[in-house]
């Protein structure tokens, strides 16, 4: 089938939604679909066979922060007019839109005659929430009655999650699959993790990482906090992703608490290095205070091996609990003492590891393959028996499995 893709993001580039985007597009095309994917004038062209890149067009414009803001409202304007101009040049037997792009979604698709695939990452009115808009706030309950209007008119929606996929079998008749939007990343390189490992600690000191964006709602200045009661003991705090602005922010925060000196702050870093980063730490934590979307750092969190800490929300209950990782209250105090019981080797670290371990199973790359898979039946697309699911896996595999030279990195792990 022809996929017209819209996704008013910057694919590629290494966060959440643009690498779940990217991830439906390998998806996609492993199972012999070809994507012409709308999106963003900022990103990388990742190759993958079967996709195209159509690049809105806005001057100017080099980069994208993380959450609403006002230029996005132009970027989403040239995505727009993109996607309708792609429709009218081509033919297309699906069209399939990302969060706000499933605003135009069910027009696009009546242009195209073509069924509507709306593919659901977010609760809209959850996003603008986590962002301090409140749940009576006029734009929260606008968001909200948009989203439905978008469910209703759709023909197929695919739920990140479970509660997604909740809301739209109670507001709306329109069929749903849920596929968990896992981490499709190359498996690590032990060489290259314990090289890394050693730039951040030389002296033998534990490592705790964080690895995502450092937007409010993600809780990384309570874990920076955390640092304050784990000053005394033998470890050191990495934190990848985030800002040049936001590095610096946090930077003075840990400096202003007396943990600087405890606290590596990479910034963004290459996809490519994220399993071996993960691989070089101790305890990989999770620090999110609110919010119901299921980040992807837990999958790839879990395909690292190394035990987890977690708040004990929504977002990540969803897929996480007691047996898979140490479940805390969201607060710097909860934190410490989640990061201490995995620091320290003993049952609680055993039981994290194995817990994990047990339920990486249950996500692997087939799973998310068949769940892509079943969602294109709603709108006419071939029944995939297991051996083409598990054909379509080893594409997605083959694909991702580039080599990172040792050679080629500083002593903080990015690419030189």
């Amino acid at each position: 089938m022809r996929v017209l893709m819209v996704s008013p993001h910057p694919v590629y580039s290494p966060r959440g939604t643009p690498i779940s985007v990217f991830n439906r597009c390998q998806a996609l095309c492993a199972l012999g679909h070809e994507v012409d994917l709308v999106t963003y004038p900022v990103g990388e062209d990742l190759p993958v066979e079967g996709l195209r890149y159509l690049r809105a067009s806005l001057p100017g414009v080099h980069k994208v922060a993380v959450g609403p803001s006002f230029a996005k409202f132009f970027l989403n304007g040239a995505t727009t007019v993109r996607a309708f101009r792609q429709a009218v040049r081509g033919r297309y037997d699906v069209v399939h839109t990302h969060e706000e792009a499933g605003l135009f979604g069910p027009a696009l698709a009546r242009l195209c005659r073509a069924p509507h695939v709306y593919d659901m990452g977010n609760d809209w009115a959850d996003v603008l929430r986590n962002y301090g808009v409140s749940r009576r706030n006029p734009l929260t309950v606008m968001a909200a009655a948009l989203e439905n209007a978008v469910i209703r008119h759709s023909d197929a929606v695919i739920a990140h999650f479970p509660l997604i996929a909740d809301r739209v079998v109670q507001g709306a008749s329109t069929p749903v699959e849920t596929v968990f939007n896992i981490s499709l990343e190359a498996d690590p390189d032990p060489a290259l993790a314990s090289y890394i490992r050693t730039s951040w600690a030389a002296d033998g000191s534990r490592i705790i990482l964080y690895s995502g964006t450092l937007e409010p709602y993600q809780g990384v200045h309570l874990l920076l906090k955390s640092m304050v009661a784990l000053r005394h003991t033998p470890a050191v705090l990495v934190i990848a992703g985030g800002r040049p602005e936001q590095v610096d922010e946090l930077q003075k925060r840990a400096a202003e608490l007396g943990v600087a000196d405890t606290v590596r702050l990479l910034g963004t870093i290459p996809s490519t290095l994220i399993p071996a980063y993960l691989m070089a730490a101790d305890v990989l934590v999770s620090p999110r205070e609110r919010g119901r979307n299921t980040p992807l750092k837990v999958f790839s969190y879990l395909r690292s091996g190394r035990p987890i800490v977690a708040t004990d929300i929504a977002s990540h209950t969803q897929v996480l609990d007691e047996h898979s990782c140490v479940l805390v209250r969201p607060t710097a105090a909860g934190l410490a003492a989640g990061i201490q019981m995995l620091l320290d080797d003993g049952p609680v670290r055993s039981r994290a590891v194995e817990g994990a371990r047990v339920l990486q199973a249950e996500f692997g790359i087939e799973r998310y393959v068949r769940g892509v898979a079943r969602a294109y039946e709603f709108v006419g697309g071939d029944a995939m028996d297991e051996a083409a699911v598990t054909e379509a896996a080893d594409r997605i595999r083959a694909g991702g499995n580039e080599v990172v030279p040792l050679a080629s990195l500083d002593p903080l792990g990015a690419t030189a």
